[in-house]
């Protein structure tokens, strides 16, 4: 018997589900054999705190980084300080940076692996390709004095000052060539972020995916990958086909890792993934299960979290993390469901209520009547009784 609850519908009525619960354990285990899976993680705000959350957030630094030990405990490896974690939509430079030195720490202790987002977010608007370049070397050497492998994130100030193709080399040439260790680069959709928009110098995606490749070709030996997140199964596996070799893709389509990890005859992508953050048991089972050479168990697992991820990442993409805290949330992984900025609003009652119905139905609820306890006061907030 399933627990029940009434739920709003887009046409202003109501229904009644009954939830299942989950399909999995939260059981760990070692890091997985046959796919590199990073799990880019959330942050969790403070509520408490005597500040005003779009002005001077402050995090929860126990709860966020206990999140993080669950990942690592499930066979994860941690993409810390990157969009998931609301970094340039909530999260300063300087909660980034206390963000990557605790969890830095964290990952030594544990034994985890960890690779953190390096950005341009300390500028003001206007910043020239100079002031980019210490801006992106100063996360750099904070991120190698942490003991952290990098993620050289996209950059809103380079996609605003860059004049060509020309700058953008000139910027990662000048990173890459002073990496400690090879770096993880990023390239962000402008669906995430629409002020990336004409990313590596072009808006035709032909032309940037050029300029990228031949970056990553003359800098081989400090790039591990690169993650490529424009929700467009045929340009990851256009790209992943024409890496240097042991050049590493690593999916950030949220839309079809299923597939995109699986590969085919010709390759497959490693994972660096905002959805494994909320998908994290079942996914670490899917992926167990691939290691264990049954694949069709890894698609019986995965597939029904898609459309759960598809839902979480529809358009406004860049909304996603409100469905990801607030799964968080259901689950008993944090306390309330508040956000840097206030972005716990970004999403509509209706959203969160088929999302809590899309969660179970990939078997995400950890504890179904927990989830409707918590469930309940959202829906009371929102004004539906």
């Amino acid at each position: 018997m399933g627990v029940a609850i009434e739920l709003p519908t887009k046409d202003g009525g109501r229904r009644r589900v009954e939830l299942r619960g989950p399909i999995v354990s939260d059981a760990g285990g070692s890091p997985f054999q046959k796919r590199v899976a990073f799990a880019a993680a959330h942050v969790t705000v403070d509520a408490l705190a005597e500040c005003e959350p779009a002005v001077c957030p402050v995090i929860d630094w126990e709860t966020t980084l206990a999140y993080r030990r669950y990942l690592w405990s499930l066979g994860f490896a941690v993409a810390e300080a990157m969009d998931t974690a609301q970094r340039g939509g909530g999260l300063s430079w300087e909660n980034a940076r206390e963000l990557i030195q605790r969890a830095s720490a964290e990952a030594r202790a544990q034994g985890g692996r960890i690779a953190c987002g390096v950005g341009t977010d300390q500028l003001s608007p206007g910043a020239g390709i100079d002031a980019v370049i210490a801006a992106y070397e100063e996360q750099l050497e904070v991120t190698a004095k942490a003991g952290s492998q990098a993620i050289v994130m996209a950059s809103r100030a380079l996609a605003a000052c860059a004049r060509g193709a020309d700058d953008y080399a000139r910027v990662y040439g000048r990173l890459l060539r002073q990496a400690e260790r090879p770096v993880i680069l990023h390239w962000l959709g402008e669906m995430f972020d629409p002020q990336l928009a004409g990313y590596w110098g072009s808006r035709n995606v032909d032309e940037a995916m050029a300029t990228c490749l031949a970056i990553i070709a003359e800098h081989r030996e400090k790039v591990d990958g690169i993650k490529i997140s424009l929700l467009d199964k045929g340009r990851e596996i256009e790209m992943r086909r024409r890496l240097e070799e042991g050049v590493k893709m690593y999916t950030g389509d949220d839309f079809h890792y299923d597939e995109l990890i699986a590969g085919d005859e010709r390759g497959y992508s490693h994972a660096l993934l905002g959805i494994f953050d909320a998908i994290a048991p079942v996914a670490a089972a899917a992926l167990r299960a691939y290691d264990a050479g049954d694949t069709s168990k890894y698609r019986e697992l995965l597939a029904p979290t898609v459309p759960l991820s598809r839902h979480i990442f529809r358009t406004p993409t860049y909304a996603y993390k409100t469905g990801v805290v607030f799964l968080a949330y259901l689950n008993g992984h944090q306390r309330h469901f508040r956000m840097l900025g206030g972005q716990e609003g970004a999403r509509s009652l209706v959203h969160l209520s088929q999302l809590l119905v899309l969660a179970d139905e990939a078997g995400l609820l950890r504890d179904a009547e927990l989830a409707v306890r918590r469930m309940r006061p959202v829906l009371d907030l929102g004004g539906f009784r």
